[in-house]
């Protein structure tokens, strides 16, 4: 864990209730894609977590949803505005197990995680896919940038709207694939856990207080004794998680 000042560079709506926040600061602390940060915003008590979709040397790229307050306030601010950010948190993504046709699987703002991930399975030459669910499609953001990267890209909607009515897990079908990621709400994961044919890693969320482990306030029950999911996880083995 490593805390530094990062400033915003670009502050861009991609839907009517998620961001793109485009700061540049010290990135040497994040290591694998699935890590998320800590947001210090003046006036609240509690850091807000986000995952990291990307980052470089230098530069740093989330993606999130207005959900309170503290979120509002965060898309109001100006370029230049100084955060305190902590960084390096949680347990991401292994990608050593992927295996040459690894299948991304991510509802919502799940999705942004696994940008980074398929950037970087993609650096390896991996053949990657992905699903991404949304409920609508106006709903709907990144999947471009996924493409860009050389994804497969299945897009699912609830209303149908868009891609495959229904769910990602309706979206399953007909494709073949050595491992799986996924992130999103726990309903989805619990029914991706059960549709899909091989092993894989999931990112789960829950409430944080500090972010780093200490006021055991995200602990979950693992076959493998109690996690706190900002220190062991959010990213869980599927054979570990008891749903």
């Amino acid at each position: 864990m490593k805390q530094s000042m990062f400033q915003i560079r670009e502050q861009q709506a991609l839907t009517t209730d998620v961001f793109r926040l485009l700061l540049h600061g010290d990135t040497s602390a994040i290591t694998q894609p699935g890590q998320f940060v800590n947001i210090r915003i003046e006036g609240f008590y509690l850091r807000r977590p986000i995952s990291v979709c990307d980052w470089e040397d230098g530069s740093l790229t989330l993606l999130y949803k207005l959900v309170g307050g503290g979120t509002r306030k965060l898309s109001r601010m100006p370029l230049g505005t100084q955060l305190d950010v902590l960084t390096g948190l949680g347990n991401g993504y292994d990608m050593r197990k992927s295996g040459q046709h690894p299948l991304l699987i991510g509802g919502g703002v799940g999705i942004p995680p696994l940008y980074g991930l398929a950037k970087r399975l993609r650096q390896q030459d991996k053949q990657v896919q992905a699903i991404l669910g949304f409920n609508c499609a106006a709903d709907i953001f990144y999947a471009e940038a996924f493409r860009k990267l050389g994804v497969d890209v299945r897009i699912s909607t609830v209303d149908g709207s868009c891609g495959v009515a229904g769910f990602v897990t309706d979206a399953l079908p007909g494709l073949r694939y050595s491992y799986v990621y996924s992130c999103g709400p726990l309903p989805m994961l619990q029914a991706v856990s059960a549709a899909i044919s091989t092993s894989g890693q999931f990112s789960l969320e829950e409430r944080m207080g500090c972010g780093f482990g200490a006021c055991m306030g995200c602990s979950c029950q693992t076959t493998g004794g109690s996690k706190r999911l900002c220190k062991e996880g959010p990213v869980l083995e599927k054979e570990e998680i008891i749903w």
